[in-house]
């Protein structure tokens, strides 16, 4: 079983005008996201800090989960702190270490900082290049940096030249906006970053393949599609040699159904001839050819097949017609033909 542990920040709790109101609402949804598969098996073992805002009479709501949440209250959340938690995040060796960061973010004259409650200058923020530079010499197999911050862009920059990257093998970062750009939180409903809102409707499945595998590949795809040309653009970064899913949940099609495509198809490039003894109410089914169908019907589905001259799966059967693999459908035709599922 693979070792996964993550860290995960909001801060909500700024001075003044700089108040925010959804980074601790993001760190609760995504930190529940995480350590759960869609069918309840554990995911990651993770951690979570927060700091949100004092209630109208001063007092601060506990914790989702104290067991893993811990809440900076009056004191807010400390530059030390956060320093020392991506730092005991990046020790040992594990495969796999996430840290996301929902909070104020800035973009200095040597590089992007990322802002806790106890910083009054933003020079004074934790140097993203820091935490490069912890995630990059861990020893850890995979490195997950996700920020929804302003100038989260800027991570991974090279202090040389903020056009080149310096993130190691088995890094993957995704940041909610361009190095310039401000993270935007949204305006309605219960309040969350833009960024993240959609980051976990891709963790719920939204990003899921046939498989229900969400990867970080998939997750930015779908960030990246709802995202308009004037609206923040997020930013993907990576040095990996594969993709490593980072949440399942139920898949379209059932592997064990999934696996009997090579048997309806013995050809990728040829047609499956139908006929109505397929349909279960016709006057001459056949048992078995009733079970195929079920399964030609649950691939069509999800776009793996399609019938040829008619609307509808039923239409080709009882006209005698046939069906045949989409694009997608070769593709998993040759997954598993090539024991790759």
């Amino acid at each position: 079983m693979e070792r996964r542990k993550a860290l995960l920040v909001g801060i909500d709790n700024y001075s003044g005008s700089n108040q925010l109101k959804g980074c601790v609402n993001d760190a609760r949804e995504l930190a529940e996201l995480f350590a759960w598969h869609g069918d309840g098996s554990k995911n990651f073992d993770v951690e979570v800090l927060t700091a949100p805002l004092p209630n109208a009479d001063g007092s601060f709501t506990d914790a989702d989960d104290p067991d893993t949440e811990h809440v900076c209250k009056k004191e807010g959340f400390s530059k030390d702190l956060l320093r020392d938690r991506i730092k005991a995040l990046f020790m040992g060796d594990v495969d796999i270490a996430l840290f996301y960061f929902s909070g104020h973010g800035s973009l200095t004259s040597v590089g992007g900082k990322l802002i806790t409650t106890d910083i009054k200058l933003a020079e004074d923020g934790l140097p993203m290049s820091d935490i490069l530079e912890w995630a990059n010499k861990s020893a850890t197999q995979e490195k997950i940096i996700i920020l929804d911050c302003c100038h989260s862009g800027d991570f991974g920059s090279s202090n040389a030249d903020r056009n080149v990257s310096e993130i190691s093998h088995g890094m993957v970062v995704m940041t909610a906006a361009l190095p310039s750009e401000e993270a935007k939180e949204n305006n309605g409903g219960v309040a969350h970053g833009v960024f993240t809102d959609l980051l976990a409707e891709a963790l719920n499945g939204a990003a899921a393949d046939l498989l229900g595998q969400i990867t970080p590949g998939s997750i930015y795809h779908y960030v990246d599609e709802a995202l308009g040309s004037w609206e923040q653009r997020p930013v993907f970064k990576t040095n990996i040699t594969r993709w490593t899913p980072l949440r399942q949940v139920q898949p379209e099609v059932p592997l064990q159904r999934l696996h009997k495509i090579c048997q309806h198809f013995p050809d990728p490039d040829k047609e499956r001839n139908l006929t109505p003894a397929y349909i279960a109410s016709a006057p001459d089914s056949d048992p078995a050819s009733v079970e195929i169908m079920k399964d030609l019907q649950a691939f069509a589905g999800v776009d793996l097949v399609v019938p040829v001259g008619e609307e509808h799966m039923y239409q080709a059967a009882m006209n005698s017609k046939s069906c045949k693999l989409t694009a997608l459908g070769k593709r998993y035709w040759r997954l598993v033909k090539h024991h790759r599922l």
